[in-house]
């Protein structure tokens, strides 16, 4: 205990606790005496007996013994001098090598090193995109029914038009459902609007994922309880379960065979896709999270006698889809090729900042970095000094868009023509086998029984559109910075006079110049130099028209320097 007006707390033991543990150690040191005597092994060292008084040439052997001591300590001091001297030629080295701009070879060992490392993630990573894109087109072959998982916040910016046309190819051998999840987290008024704008193109199901599922092992327990109670919960409910499961059975029935009907889930990260099959088994058959990813091989999941789903890793994303559509659904994020920062600025841009406030309690803010760092204040998210963690406020912003907890919506577009890929006959057969009347009758009823938010408590977002996927194992390419001759005279405004001029004397703007790929540094660098050349062309087209009329000898001629 300290005591007060000390530095240091008092080391002092009470005398039963000095006695209590002088005893313990006895009895340790005898029982390791007692297993070295059973062992043979003796802890103590021998002690040197020495030369006996009675041995011959005692002197002699003592001398010996006392000129071998002396050489080994000699021996040993050479052997600490020569490290240091090593020691010192690497120091030195380092620094010529410094001074001269040339790194020494441990640091480009290292170098080496790191670069490898780089290498060896980007492979990993490549890979593993590769690794998704073949598992989701066996999931696709293997499948009878495909089910598209689209979040009921944002169903456009769910679907993928590469996929949806994967499927439609096989020509009426696969089935293309639409599974409308997270209905509870948007308005009702929103919620049948989408549902009218995608049944004209697609058979949908309004769905509602159970989030408060057990493995087997503990739900038979709790069956097996006297006072079990259930859980009625917003969270633990379920909705649209009986519907897609009559449906699916239906089509089971349909089929030729005694084979089972396959159903793939498919869609982008964190749509629900292993939830909906969680809620369909009622049991935790899928691992789930807020973590983005988390399924990454195909599963399958026998649903009953006749139904077997397959859960797929989600869909990889194509690099060419805008900034606001990567942020959305974090990608960019967690492939850390964008800050959390960065994707919640974009984000904000597409809201209602008096939505925004409302939703999250928070004053008006001006721009993103005051948004998380009142956030973060609010939060209690705070770094050492009281500073606020944007960083974190902002990766919890992204985790409550992407999950199962922010309310916001999207407006569905008015009635269009139908896609490129899509027809009136194709419609009409995806529907052909399905009990029609009875899918509109559960997802009236599922509208009825959900609890939804109402239209001021939600988030007004602007979609934009469907998002593009990559379906091949080719890893997909990245953007280049191409520059050609139309766009630098977009850019450029020639006055009347100088177009005379141009067209007379043929300027170096005129030459064809073949496409080519430039970095940012020579584009840049090129528009910099671009307005010099042309002030220099007026300035002399001024003064030497003159003297052309005065005197005909003294012409200055342009080809000369211009062509």
């Amino acid at each position: 205990m300290k005591r007060p007006k000390l530095k240091k707390a008092s080391k002092r033991v009470s005398c039963a606790k000095r006695f209590k543990i002088q005893k313990k150690v006895r009895e340790h040191n005898r029982k390791l005496k007692k297993a070295a005597k059973k062992t043979g092994i003796s802890r103590k060292p021998k002690q040197d007996v020495g030369v006996p008084n009675s041995a011959p040439f005692k002197e002699e052997v003592l001398r010996e013994a006392e000129q071998r001591k002396q050489e080994l300590e000699a021996l040993k001091e050479k052997n600490k001098i020569v490290k240091k001297q090593e020691r010192a030629a690497k120091r030195k080295e380092g620094k010529e090598a410094a001074s001269a701009g040339v790194e020494p070879a441990a640091k480009k060992a290292k170098k080496g090193t790191k670069v490898r490392e780089a290498r060896a993630a980007v492979a990993k990573e490549k890979s593993a995109k590769t690794f998704k894109c073949c598992e989701l087109n066996k999931v696709i072959e293997a499948s009878d029914v495909i089910v598209e998982v689209l979040d009921a916040r944002d169903p456009l910016g769910c679907r993928c038009p590469e996929l949806e046309e994967t499927v439609l190819k096989h020509e009426g051998k696969k089935k293309l459902l639409f599974i409308l999840n997270k209905i509870d987290l948007v308005p009702k008024d929103n919620l049948e609007k989408w549902l009218g704008y995608l049944e004209a193109e697609c058979p949908t199901f309004l769905f509602k994922a159970s989030m408060q599922l057990k493995d087997r092992t503990v739900s038979q327990k709790k069956q097996r309880g006297t006072n079990a109670v259930l859980d009625h919960s917003r969270a633990a409910s379920c909705f649209g379960r009986d519907c897609l499961l009559q449906t699916l059975t239906d089509l089971a029935n349909k089929k030729d065979g005694e084979t089972m009907l396959k159903v793939g889930v498919v869609g982008f990260p964190n749509v629900g896709k292993s939830s909906i099959i969680n809620s369909l088994k009622e049991m935790r058959a899928c691992h789930v999270g807020l973590q983005r990813g988390l399924t990454r091989c195909m599963q399958e999941v026998h649903i009953t006698k006749s139904v077997k789903m397959i859960d797929s890793p989600g869909i990889v994303a194509a690099p060419s889809n805008p900034g606001d559509v990567m942020a959305l659904r974090s990608l960019q994020v967690d492939e850390k090729e964008e800050s959390p920062l960065e994707a919640v600025r974009t984000l904000l841009k597409q809201c209602n900042p008096q939505h925004i406030m409302l939703q999250y309690n928070v004053p008006n803010y001006r721009n993103s970095l005051e948004f998380l760092t009142t956030l973060a204040k609010k939060r209690g998210f705070l770094q050492k000094g009281g500073l606020p963690n944007t960083e974190l406020a902002a990766m919890t912003f992204l985790n409550d868009w992407t999950g199962a907890k922010l309310s916001y919506h999207s407006r569905a577009p008015e009635r269009q023509d139908l896609p490129s890929y899509l027809s009136d006959a194709i419609v009409t057969e995806l529907q052909s086998g399905l009990n029609m009347d009875m899918v509109r009758e559960g997802n009236q009823n599922v509208i009825k029984g959900v609890r939804s938010p109402n239209l001021a408590s939600s988030i007004n977002f602007s979609s934009k559109g469907p998002t593009a996927g990559v379906l091949n194992v080719i890893e997909p390419p990245t953007e280049t910075i191409t520059t050609t001759v139309t766009t630098e005279a977009d850019e450029t405004d020639m006055t009347a006079s100088t177009d005379e001029l141009l067209s007379t004397i043929k300027p170096e703007a005129e030459i064809p110049i073949p496409k080519m790929e430039t970095p940012i540094q020579e584009l840049t660098q090129k528009s910099e130099d671009k307005p010099i050349k042309e002030t220099k062309v007026k300035f002399v087209n001024v003064d030497l028209t003159s003297l052309q009329h005065n005197n005909d000898d003294d012409a200055y001629d342009f080809n000369t320097d211009f062509v």
